[in-house]
């Protein structure tokens, strides 16, 4: 089953070595002759020296704990915004995490690869092409269903010339430069939530909501994103949408918060610190996490936070 164990992204995060601040910057700054088990100290009191004990937050942020002590911020974004890149920057530079936990899953982890002008051109071209693709994934229904909601994605980026995921690429990047960070991807795999969305809806509601993905063009402004910082842009297109369909609000919205939870919850396990040997004794830490979702899962991950998660339900 997936989802049990957090996914590591299929690409690595730049080199720790990166990192900016006081200390050596990388291995060549540091004396020839240094030991493993003095270079990881070295890169484990720069880390320590960058974290801060009151970190000064966006107010995007959300903090929360778990009974181990482990402390977890999540970063609520919307994902065509120059201001949410901005808070994901920051707060991995003030926290200095031991895992960053993103929104995508490992059909999606492509974006964190490509340059900002590739995305943009793809995310503006839905062809032929595109679909077999979605449809060979996903099946017939849940295909279609993919590339009508691309196609929201791209009414988006054509009317603000802004590539989806910039949130997610900053992440990427600014969790390479933080000594021992892992990357994970939080969110339950794409063609899962397509196949239990499309199985939730009548005959009737599947073409009445492809309908209203095929005929949307309302205009759309970088203020509009800004203003709708409370409640991402894409999900609230996606919710005025879907609002009267609660069985597809369901499976798109609130079984992903679910599973963004657990997944969170996983990250924040305690972490064991890096060793020079297998001499070294093992030693275990509450570890310090960054989330980084939309913004209209937030509510949801709060409200589940608490609670004991069972996810095989939601991944059948």
């Amino acid at each position: 089953m997936q989802g049990d164990q957090p996914q590591e992204a299929a690409v690595e995060p730049a080199s720790s070595g990166d990192a900016q601040g006081d200390g050596p910057k990388d291995a060549s700054d540091m004396a020839p002759n240094i030991s493993d088990a003095d270079a990881l100290k070295i890169l484990l009191e720069m880390k320590m020296k960058k974290r801060q004990k009151k970190p000064s937050l966006p107010s995007t942020v959300t903090e929360l704990a778990t009974e181990e002590g482990s402390k977890v911020y999540v970063v609520g974004t919307a994902h065509f915004s120059d201001s949410s890149k901005r808070d994901v920057v920051k707060t991995i530079q003030e926290v200095q995490p031991d895992v960053v936990v993103v929104e995508l899953c490992q059909y999606r982890v492509s974006m964190l690869k490509m340059d900002e002008r590739t995305l943009l051109k793809e995310a503006k071209e839905i062809n032929l092409e595109k679909l077999q693709q979605a449809i060979k994934q996903n099946g017939l229904m849940s295909g279609l269903m993919q590339m009508l909601l691309l196609k929201v994605s791209a009414h988006i980026t054509e009317q603000l010339g802004m590539a989806p995921g910039g949130e997610f690429r900053e992440a990427f990047k600014e969790a390479g430069k933080v000594p021992f960070c892992k990357f994970h991807l939080g969110d339950r795999p794409i063609p899962v939530t397509f196949k239990r969305a499309i199985a939730a809806l009548s005959f009737w509601q599947k073409v009445k909501l492809a309908w209203g993905l095929c005929f949307l063009s309302d205009p759309i402004s970088k203020d509009d994103v800004e203003k709708c910082k409370q409640k991402d842009l894409l999900e609230q297109m996606m919710a005025e949408m879907i609002g009267e369909f609660p069985d597809l609000h369901r499976t798109i919205v609130s079984e992903r918060d679910i599973y963004l939870t657990y997944m969170l919850k996983q990250a924040a396990r305690r972490t064991e610190l890096p060793r020079a040997s297998e001499a070294e004794p093992r030693r275990c830490v509450p570890s310090v996490v960054v989330g980084v979702v939309g913004m209209g899962h937030v509510p949801g991950i709060e409200k589940n936070w608490n609670t004991h998660l069972n996810i095989q339900e939601i991944m059948r």
